[in-house]
């Protein structure tokens, strides 16, 4: 804690322990208000200027620190004042007090408890900066809950300042213009009791209630304003139309129809998407083929002598064209249709909220539909550089297609694609230089995780140029040049072949929505339902974001798919809590959960275990005894909150550190788990026994120690 939070929370608990240990919380009392009246309204009139401001600073402080005595203040500010300077100074100054409190509880606090339960709060930040205007309005309507409660915890979350005092002004007025009113006849008042009655207390809790029923209202007033313009079918053909055939739309068209739901699954162009046909799965079987090239390549150490490696590239092409025609019966037309889906294959254009045509051959065709879901993933991002134009450049979709192996490939970005394509295309031949702008490869992942595959990669000989930010291409001497910045000067790097590796782009145009009006940025915009400014249009997968992997486009398919079919009688939001992550090269390099970057980024405190493992039998055993699980937990506890693994299989050694945090299951019980020897999993359990050992109760084991000195007599 800082010196000035320390400081001010001395402060605050001197104050509040003077006030009882001096008594002054005697002068809060009923009996003691009646008894003083006169004098204090003879003070009033003789003062009255000296005695408003001095009562409306005893009535802020004692909001303030929380001392009992503010239903008797609020009582005396009727009896001194009358009924409308009372509530003036009653509801500016339980405002005032109340917002100090809730300040000091900000500024002491809040910034320790997000970092200690930053994640289990991320729900409660989310809705309070969504909705705390009408939780607070209600809690300040309801005098069931003390307020300097309320002001302490609101304190603690992520509302604005202004919005917290504006709505505790509002919502504490009603109150204090009841008690107020029964202040102006104290002498009438034997107990607090007789203020306010169970039935006035019970049309509070009904009133407290209204805000939480203007929040539904103002929810069908939008959705009216959104569909304003537009006629409603009567009947409808489907249930749910899903618009994209990759991962998150076949997944959604999958739940439809599993519900017994009516749905229209449109794809323009190939079943499966991205994945299937230009990513996930032409990719790893390509770095198959290249780990085995290099595998043949480096094997005379383990007595086996390969003689000359030759790579028909054209045959490997062919094998990689032959996993996906392997794969592609899952993602088939003829399977869904037998799931009962209806598989349109055409272009889809959405006409009204509920009208979605489908041009076929020519012909185009109007259906209906209760709920749209747009799934139409992502393309690669190719900047618009000078010379580009008049270079066959290659991307993730259309490198697929060529059958030679490119002598000199060049490769721009080093993010995840761009790592992975690198180390296979310099295993099977090609001279690769792969081109960063950062000064490290996977700008996203920890230093040290980077620089394990860092070295790989140049071992292998890839020809890393880091800190080089691509200007434009040229033609030089008849061969194409890329000329970068770097260090303040320029740099031409010849290539035979360029690959564009430098993320992707939502595909948000061309099927509607601009002239709808549905709101987008880089992606589209979607609420943790998945819903649109439209109510009955969601968006799930790379079109939406935030994350562009494959798992977990089919998880968001999951929601948007129930929220379409079932809203608004039962609804789920999105739970981005546990993602796990890739990058398949060799080493491969997997994380769940936060890394130790993302950690420091976020303020947030954690303990750090790792296990190197080239200490591991069975990797030693595969010759491949490189890399290291490291392991993020709350400081003093086992609870895992990130896990890095780079090393060979490191996305299968992920799985049960993904199923540990989703079951919030610890290493303790980890390391109680028994783990088949020899295998890679062990370096779980043994990452687990070293956190043991981090945190052994020393004390404990002395006295253990002592025990076992005594049994030996």
């Amino acid at each position: 804690m800082s010196m000035k939070k320390l400081l001010l929370l001395v402060v605050i608990v001197a104050l509040f322990v003077a006030a009882f240990a001096l008594d002054l919380t005697q002068y809060l009392a009923l009996d003691v208000l009646k008894e003083k009246q006169q004098q204090l309204n003879q003070l009033f009139h003789d003062y009255p200027l000296r005695t408003f401001a001095i009562y409306f600073a005893i009535y802020v402080i004692s909001t303030a620190l929380s001392l009992p005595g503010a239903t008797v203040l609020t009582l005396g500010a009727g009896a001194i004042f009358g009924f409308g300077w009372g509530l003036l100074l009653a509801s500016f100054a339980s405002s005032i007090g109340a917002l100090l409190a809730f300040l000091s509880a900000r500024f002491i606090l809040r910034d320790w408890v997000q970092r200690k339960f930053g994640e289990r709060l991320r729900a409660i930040n989310r809705g309070m900066e969504r909705d705390g205007a009408f939780y607070l309005l209600s809690l300040r309507l309801v005098p069931l809950f003390p307020f300097f409660v309320i002001n302490l915890v609101m304190g603690l979350t992520k509302i604005k300042a202004w919005t917290y005092y504006w709505v505790s002004q509002v919502g504490m007025l009603l109150g204090a213009a009841v008690y107020i009113n029964a202040g102006t006849q104290l002498a009438q008042i034997e107990s607090l009791s007789d203020v306010i009655s169970a039935d006035l207390i019970g049309a509070f809790v009904l009133l407290g209630l209204l805000p939480i029923l203007a929040k539904f209202i103002l929810a069908i007033l939008k959705r009216r304003k959104a569909f304003r313009g537009y006629q409603k079918p009567k009947h409808f053909d489907n249930n749910m139309v899903v618009i994209g055939a990759g991962s998150a739309g076949l997944v959604s068209a999958y739940i439809a129809s599993a519900v017994k739901a009516k749905v229209t699954l449109i794809e323009r162009d190939k079943m499966g998407g991205d994945c299937l046909n230009t990513g996930c799965v032409p990719s790893k079987a390509l770095l198959h083929v290249a780990n085995a090239v290099h595998q043949a390549r480096h094997s005379e150490h383990l007595g086996i002598d390969a003689g000359e490696v030759k790579v028909n590239f054209g045959k490997v092409m062919a094998q990689v064209h032959d996993v996906i025609k392997t794969i592609e019966p899952h993602d088939s037309v003829e399977r869904y249709t037998r799931l009962g889906v209806n598989v349109e294959i055409g272009e889809a254009r959405i006409v009204s909220p509920w009208q979605v045509e489908i041009t076929q051959d020519g012909s185009t065709k109007t259906i209906t539909t209760r709920a749209i879901v747009v799934a139409t993933g992502a393309r690669p991002l190719v900047p618009d550089f000078d010379g580009l134009d008049q270079i066959d450049y290659l991307t993730s979709e259309n490198l697929w297609s060529i059958t030679e192996l490119p002598k000199r490939l060049l490769i721009l970005g080093a993010g995840p694609i761009g790592c992975e394509l690198s180390q296979a295309f310099q295993r099977l031949g090609s001279q690769v230089t792969t081109v960063e702008m950062a000064d490290r490869i996977l700008s996203p992942e920890d230093e040290d995780s980077a620089q394990l595959l860092h070295q790989q990669l140049a071992a292998d000989g890839v020809d890393l140029k880091l800190g080089h930010k691509a200007k434009r291409f040229e033609q030089r001497n008849g061969e194409s040049v890329l000329v970068a910045e770097h260090d303040g000067g320029e740099v031409a790097i010849p290539f035979d072949r360029v690959l564009i590796a430098l993320g992707r782009q939502a595909n948000t145009s061309g099927f509607g929505l601009e002239e709808l009006g549905v709101e987008a940025d880089r992606t589209i915009n979607a609420n943790e339902l998945l819903q649109t400014n439209y109510p009955n249009i969601y968006a799930c997968g790379d079109v939406v974001g935030p994350y562009q992997f494959t798992h977990v486009a089919s998880h968001q398919a999951w929601y948007a798919a129930v929220n379409a079919l079932f809203d608004p009688f039962k609804t789920f939001r999105v739970d981005y809590s546990v993602i796990p992550w890739v990058t398949y090269t060799s080493p491969q390099v997997a994380n769940v959960g936060l890394t130790e970057q993302a950690a420091q980024q976020q303020d947030t405190e954690y303990e750090v275990t790792t296990y190197d493992i080239g200490e591991l039998d069975r990797a030693i055993a595969d010759d491949s005894a490189f890399g290291r699980v490291k392991v993020l937990t709350e400081p003093g506890k086992d609870r895992i909150i990130g896990v890095n693994i780079v090393g060979p299989q490191a996305g299968e050694l992920l799985a049960e550190y993904v199923l540990a945090m989703k079951h919030k299951i610890g290493l303790n019980k980890i390391l109680g788990t028994i783990h088949s020897y020899p295998t890679l999993s062990e370096a779980n359990k043994y990452v687990a026994g070293e956190w043991k050992r981090a945190n052994a109760p020393e004390g404990l084991l002395r006295w253990v120690e002592k025990f076992h000195r005594w049994r030996r007599g």
